[in-house]
């Protein structure tokens, strides 16, 4: 009896942690749904999500999110054209090919790159990155897009390679048996078996770097230039959704239409993390099943 007694205190108590979690992030979407709503009530919401101009103390302002938009969208695509390859074949590297004693070095050297502040990256790319970039690319700066992009992706790939890793490893090993004794090679095995059989768990957890990587704030605000201009290029200086709103939210005056367009901001942010994180976690339960 008392350990049935246990076991029920442990189930609800974990059922309750779910449910407040869940409580969590609806009171913090309504949170920014309320400040986002004040903005709206007498700044249009169509000139908000489509305008081309952030010009917040410039009369009459201007909160058009479109150039923020899109320079998170440039310093996103970028870290992912970057980050996808390297961190899909580095796990498939520990996964499958390297041997026990090295996979043991490897998998700890990922998770201490996990755990570098991103402000120790955003120092590097302002003393180091970024400067060569310059000089390598002929820029006029190299606080620019691609700065951040590189910055950016070397964060996302210690989640990319745990979750593929992980993924990979938990392919069923009569697969591979099977198409050994079929007499395929070992990259046949691993491309053409091994990788799709693991294809959900691998863009799940592709899926998650993509969301670090929006999410970012740091990084973003200290090497991308910090221009809210429609980018042509990632070449150029930029701003991004996250960087705006650490960047001015000190500067806004409580209660002023730049104090909740911020907030509009964050609501946008918000939306675009929720939807990734939504998908990869379908991903993910494809994979489990």
């Amino acid at each position: 009896m008392p350990r049935r007694i246990s076991e029920y205190i442990i189930e609800s108590l974990i059922k309750l942690s779910g449910l407040l979690v869940i409580i969590l992030v609806f009171l913090l979407f309504l949170f920014l749904l309320k400040d986002s709503l004040s903005l709206f009530g007498v700044y249009p919401l169509g000139k908000f999500l489509f305008g081309r101009s952030w010009l917040p103390i410039s009369e009459p302002p201007r909160f058009g999110v479109i150039p923020l938009f899109l320079g998170s969208l440039y310093v996103t695509v970028g870290a992912i054209i970057i980050c996808v390859p390297v961190g899909i074949a580095s796990a498939m590297f520990i996964a499958e090919v390297a041997p026990k004693s090295l996979k043991l070095v490897l998998k700890s050297l990922v998770e201490i790159l996990a755990s570098i502040p991103s402000v120790v990256l955003g120092f590097i790319g302002i003393v180091w990155l970024g400067p060569a970039l310059r000089n390598v690319l002929g820029l006029t700066t190299g606080m620019c897009g691609l700065t951040g992009s590189l910055l950016l992706a070397f964060m996302a790939l210690p989640t990319i390679i745990t979750i593929a890793e992980d993924a990979l490893v938990s392919v069923p090993r009569t697969y591979k048996e099977a198409a050994f004794g079929l007499g395929a090679t070992r990259w046949q095995t691993l491309w053409r078996v091994i990788l799709p059989s693991a294809s959900s768990g691998i863009i799940a957890g592709v899926m998650l770097g993509i969301g670090r990587v929006i999410g970012e704030t740091m990084v973003a605000m200290m090497v991308t230039g910090n221009s809210p201009v429609i980018p042509k290029s990632i070449l150029q200086p930029l701003r991004t959704l996250t960087a705006t709103i650490a960047g001015e939210m000190g500067e806004a005056v409580s209660g002023s239409e730049h104090y909740f367009a911020l907030f509009a901001v964050g609501l946008v942010l918000f939306v675009i993390t929720f939807i990734i994180n939504f998908i990869a976690d379908a991903f993910l339960r494809r994979a489990r099943k």
